[in-house]
């Protein structure tokens, strides 16, 4: 039988480019050798593609030949920019670049022209979660139960940016999270305890992106499940996060080693059934497919619990939370990877069934 040819597509233009590429790092080990033909295409943080062979580290690749994918349906090849002729073939990919350009539905929105099968959320669900606000807005109107939270766009805080401060903690309170709309890995988060920090959190946050989501800050537990399928979705059992910083931020996603993650999750039964239908329904408002992680808060007093986010493209390396999550639910992380290619190339499939002209009668 021969192999499938697997893209892996990592780096890109996003802050979060070093986190991609350790997850691209991850999958290749545990990519099996026997059953895939796997090609590096490293995206340099200026928006070249690269290509190297899986015999390379794959920061190492950025160093490659650079290479286009032509947006022509059917052909999915890799074309060298230097020479002009074919580089490299491709029977699906799985994109794992994380933040903008990548998991925004952009980077899916390129495969679509280019007619080739990949690994996760399509250009709508893509963008929709990569959107906090939006997404917000669309759990929200499920009646999915979502942090209280305000979005508002720089050109408002320029315009006075004290008299929004005042008008953001009369409407919320405080604490407050100030966070980028469009952006991962807790990159220009701040949280905000006193009036006098908000402001600066604004502006922190604004160096990344034009929308801005302020958050009530919630004294809660944070519990992530996994999501795998496309039109059957499944839940993982749920994990906690305990880290030792004021929050979970970048430092303490991939800096701070004191950061604890508890799978499963010290949850009753009735708590995790909750959770992971919760997680499905999420996944299913905003048009998941193949891969999720959905973020959430367990009020510490209450116990209630709220939503935060859901990842289409969450980190992937093998201590990441996902692949933790799903060996614990008993689905290895070498598994999972073969469970996500067999998912896109039978989305692939069944989209190539449907009828592209029409005929009337």
């Amino acid at each position: 039988m021969a192999k499938i040819r697997v893209g892996i597509i990592y780096g890109g233009r996003s802050v979060e480019h070093e986190v991609s590429i350790a997850s691209a790092t991850s999958i290749l080990q545990a990519l099996d050798p026997a059953r895939y033909d796997v090609q590096l295409i490293a995206i340099s943080k200026q928006g070249h593609w690269h290509l190297g062979g899986p015999d390379l580290l794959p920061e190492a690749v950025l160093e490659e030949e650079e290479v286009t994918l032509p947006a022509i349906p059917g052909q999915r090849t890799l074309v060298s920019v230097e020479r002009g002729t074919t580089a490299a073939e491709l029977d699906v990919v799985l994109p794992i670049v994380h933040g903008t350009g990548g998991e925004d539905g952009t980077l899916q929105g390129f495969l679509e022209l280019a007619g080739v099968p990949y690994v996760g959320a399509g250009v709508l669900g893509s963008a929709v979660a990569m959107d906090k606000d939006v997404a917000k807005r669309l759990l929200a109107a499920a009646g999915l139960p979502v942090v209280p939270g305000v979005c508002i766009r720089t050109s408002e805080i320029a315009r006075g940016q004290d008299g929004a401060s005042r008008a953001l903690i009369a409407e919320l309170g405080l604490p407050l999270f100030v966070k980028p709309v469009n952006l991962g890995s807790s990159v220009g988060i701040s949280k905000v305890e006193r009036a006098a920090q908000l402001g600066p959190a604004l502006e922190e946050a604004a160096r990344f992106d034009d929308k801005i989501l302020i958050e009530l800050g919630v004294d809660a537990r944070e519990v992530e499940v996994a999501v795998l399928g496309n039109d059957e979705p499944e839940a993982s059992v749920p994990g906690e996060i305990v880290p030792h910083a004021d929050f979970y931020d970048y430092e303490s996603k991939y800096v701070d080693e004191a950061t604890e993650l508890r799978v499963p999750a010290p949850l009753s039964d009735a708590q995790t059934a909750r959770l992971q239908e919760l997680a499905i329904e999420a996944f299913r408002v905003l048009e998941g497919r193949g891969m999720a992680r959905v973020d959430f808060f367990i009020d510490k007093q209450t116990e209630e619990v709220w939503l935060n986010e859901v990842n289409t493209l969450p980190g992937f390396t093998d201590v990441s939370m996902v692949p933790r999550l799903w060996q614990a639910s008993g689905l290895p992380y070498p598994a999972l990877l073969d469970r996500l290619i067999e998912l896109a190339l039978e989305h692939s499939r069944r989209r190539q069934n449907l009828e592209r002209s029409y005929q009337r009668g």
